[in-house]
């Protein structure tokens, strides 16, 4: 098979970009003072403002498992206190990283980490709509798991090195009984040790809910490529349509925290009775 869409912010004012300016303690320790962020390198500082830095902190804490996927993290007044900075200063931090869907609000309860198993995650990366009804998650028959060498475009767009071992899942994808999708993965090696055919047949969620409950990874967002495409005899038969049907054609690479490649896919989807949303902000 042959073979992006960034999640942009929205824009919301900083009521207070200092600590000092507010009258709160000086900074955490990491902290730069007036929004200047050391450079790791030993160069010139470089600048950003400090519910950037209140940010970056925060995210630190998510990637490290400090707060789990599911998990309540402390209250904006909390985070403050910690990170030594206004209330105000925390709140636009945590704007920005739920418009990121790192993180989701939910009103009079208060801020917990995203995971993939809550139900409107299901569609974050599934993008193929019904032209009637009401989207649901589609079946899956595995055609093929295996544990291979990666190829050299798989390693580059994975950042590995070739022939270092990954994952390799082919599947079908069907909604109310007829085939939609094909769909090929590669998965790194070293971090999905231990997943087999088997325990992605007994899994009933969503495959990224497999990923962040039991090897550690949550997908953070993706770049995708999309074509036009004609069905080849193999695809032809999996999605049981002639040779030559048009197909969308779609490849994404998906990462998780530091913008680590952590998944390759491939997919050829049938729009007979779905097509493509995208919601642009």
């Amino acid at each position: 098979m042959n073979p992006v869409t960034p999640i942009v912010p929205p824009n919301q004012s900083n009521t207070s970009t200092a600590a000092g300016a507010s009258g709160a303690a000086a900074p955490a320790p990491g902290l730069a003072a007036a929004g200047g962020a050391a450079n790791p390198a030993g160069g010139a500082p470089t600048f950003s403002p400090l519910y950037q830095q209140i940010k970056a902190l925060i995210t630190q804490s998510l990637q490290s498992g400090e707060w789990k996927p599911g998990e309540l993290i402390p209250s904006e007044i909390e985070l403050a206190n910690r990170f030594k900075v206004s209330q105000g200063t925390v709140r636009k931090a945590i704007d920005e990283l739920a418009a990121e869907n790192l993180v989701m609000r939910r009103q009079g309860k208060g801020t917990f980490v995203s995971t993939h198993h809550e139900a409107r995650a299901h569609f974050r990366f599934l993008r193929l709509m019904p032209d009637e009804g009401v989207p649901h998650y589609p079946e899956s028959k595995f055609i093929e798991v295996k544990r291979m060498r990666a190829p050299a475009d798989v390693a580059r767009l994975l950042d590995l090195k070739s022939g270092d071992a990954v994952i390799y899942i082919k599947r079908v994808q069907s909604f109310d009984g007829r085939p939609t999708i094909v769909e090929e993965l590669w998965l790194p090696g070293q971090t999905f040790k231990g997943l087999t055919a088997e325990r992605l047949v007994e899994y009933k969620g969503p495959m990224y809910g497999l990923f962040e409950s039991e090897f550690g990874t949550r997908m953070i967002r993706a770049a995708e490529k999309i074509r036009a495409v004609c069905a080849d005899a193999a695809d032809a038969e999996l999605l049981q349509m002639a040779v030559g049907t048009p197909l969308l054609c779609a490849e994404r690479v998906s990462f998780t925290y530091g913008d680590k490649p952590v998944e390759l896919r491939r997919g050829l989807y049938s729009t007979a009775r779905h097509h493509y949303q995208n919601d642009l902000n």
